[in-house]
């Protein structure tokens, strides 16, 4: 996927912190179904971002309180929906919601993710099976984000959209970015 020519900007949300590195995301159909991710966080000298290293571990529930991408995944008019975490220490988790942060204890299909790492730049590509897709046709709606950990601690929360006066990525109205079902 040359997905840096349809790629959209995440902006931080005003009650997170700011932060100079900038987050773009692009999204498009893979083959048999799959769905293709592309993340590049861009770090500009300054800034400051804490990000896991390759093979750190973390605590899976958890991987959204440190650096991560996150995709939130419904059809339109379903009340479904799907989250994955993206981690740059490698690890990644997923759940499945049957409404607004009511997880479901299944299991979701593991995705492929590949991970390239430079001082100014780091990007992922992520790759989920048609399997991890929640079920139905139709429109596919996605809440692309973006957490981002300052070394002092501070927390910048990207996104597509905000929706609400403090940062809810799994608030439906921030699933902004449609693609054909």
């Amino acid at each position: 996927m040359d997905g840096w020519l349809n790629a959209v900007a995440l902006t931080a949300h005003p009650a997170g912190a700011t932060t100079r590195a900038q987050v773009f995301v692009a999204a498009a159909p893979g083959g048999d179904g799959a769905l293709c991710l592309d993340y590049r966080l861009d770090l500009p000298a300054g800034a400051k971002v804490a990000i896991p290293g390759p093979g750190d571990s973390l605590p899976p529930d958890r991987l959204w309180q440190f650096t991560c991408f996150e995709a939130f995944l419904a059809r339109a008019g379903a009340p479904h929906y799907r989250e994955y975490n993206f981690s740059p220490s490698g690890q990644w988790a997923g759940w499945r919601f049957s409404d607004y942060r009511r997880r479901d204890e299944l299991a979701v299909p593991a995705p492929r993710l590949e991970w390239t790492r430079s001082a100014a730049r780091l990007t992922l590509r992520a790759s989920l099976p048609a399997s991890a897709l929640p079920p139905g046709s139709g429109v596919l709606q996605l809440g692309l984000c973006a957490v981002l950990v300052g070394n002092d601690g501070e927390t910048a929360y990207l996104a597509l959209a905000h929706p609400r006066a403090l940062p809810d990525f799994h608030d439906r109205a921030a699933f902004v970015l449609e693609l054909p079902g």
